[in-house]
């Protein structure tokens, strides 16, 4: 980025500068094209040119991008902290009315990350990480899914039955996942496509069959060994079900196999 500012003196030009990029004096590559001329009396007759050159980093250009979004959302005295991360760094917004943006569960601090991603990375090829914060929301959303996660995974191997949770950005699944892992009796994986991925928590343990369970071979073993001693104890109930119905000969597969 460069740009040609003019003033009373080269001092000024380079204040004007720093003021315009919104960064120091130092972060800046002046170039005199011209000083100032004064007259007998001290008087300016001519401006001071100097040519700034200004090259914003990735971490300076996506928390820009932020801020102004926040801005026109009509946030008030927005400031960052920036953080180094592993290939990139983590950006904490706070200001007037920030935290009541960003969604219920983050949701708009999702999208901004996404988006301030994508302008920063289009200066060259070089990935660049960029994560978004807002006065601890993530270790509070963290703690939140963490306990909720145990709570399922409790109620599943009290059960034995499977639980399907609510769709949940990759982020969140991650966090439900890494919880599962470490808790024994219990397993998870995703399902879907997003953004109605989510996450199913399954027991790993097999449950006995409830002792009185309908055990059909054995039920007619019985009955053949008291047809052979004479007897028959098939009820009139059976009896009745086993009577043709007007619908068997019909055909229609009404009261044949389903597919699903």
């Amino acid at each position: 980025m460069k740009k040609v500012f003019t003033a009373e003196s080269i001092e000024e030009a380079k204040k004007q500068a720093a003021e315009e990029f919104g960064v120091a004096e130092e972060e800046i590559t002046f170039n005199v094209l011209k000083d100032a001329k004064k007259s007998l009396f001290g008087k300016v007759k001519e401006d001071a040119e100097v040519e700034a050159e200004y090259e914003p980093s990735k971490a300076q250009i996506a928390s820009s991008y932020i801020v102004s979004v926040f801005e026109k959302m009509g946030c008030e005295n927005v400031s960052v902290e920036i953080t180094e991360i592993e290939k990139g760094v983590s950006l904490d917004f706070s200001g007037d009315g920030v935290e009541e943006s960003i969604g219920r569960r983050g949701e708009v601090l999702d999208a901004l990350q996404y988006l301030a991603s994508l302008v920063c990375n289009k200066v060259d090829r070089d990935y660049f990480r960029i994560a978004t914060d807002c006065n601890g929301f993530r270790d509070r959303r963290q703690a939140q899914l963490e306990g909720l996660a145990r709570k399922i995974a409790a109620n599943v191997k009290r059960t034995g039955r499977s639980t399907a949770l609510e769709p949940m950005n990759p982020y969140e699944r991650r966090i439900i996942h890494a919880t599962i892992t470490d808790i024994e009796g219990v397993s998870s994986h995703s399902k879907g496509e997003d953004p109605y991925r989510k996450v199913i928590i399954t027991s790993n343990e097999r449950r006995p069959r409830s002792k009185g369970g309908y055990n059909k071979r054995g039920n007619q073993n019985r009955q053949n060994r008291n047809r052979q001693k004479g007897y028959d104890i098939v009820s009139s109930f059976e009896k009745e079900y086993k009577k043709p119905k007007p619908e068997d000969s019909l055909g229609s597969g009404l009261y044949t196999k389903i597919d699903l």
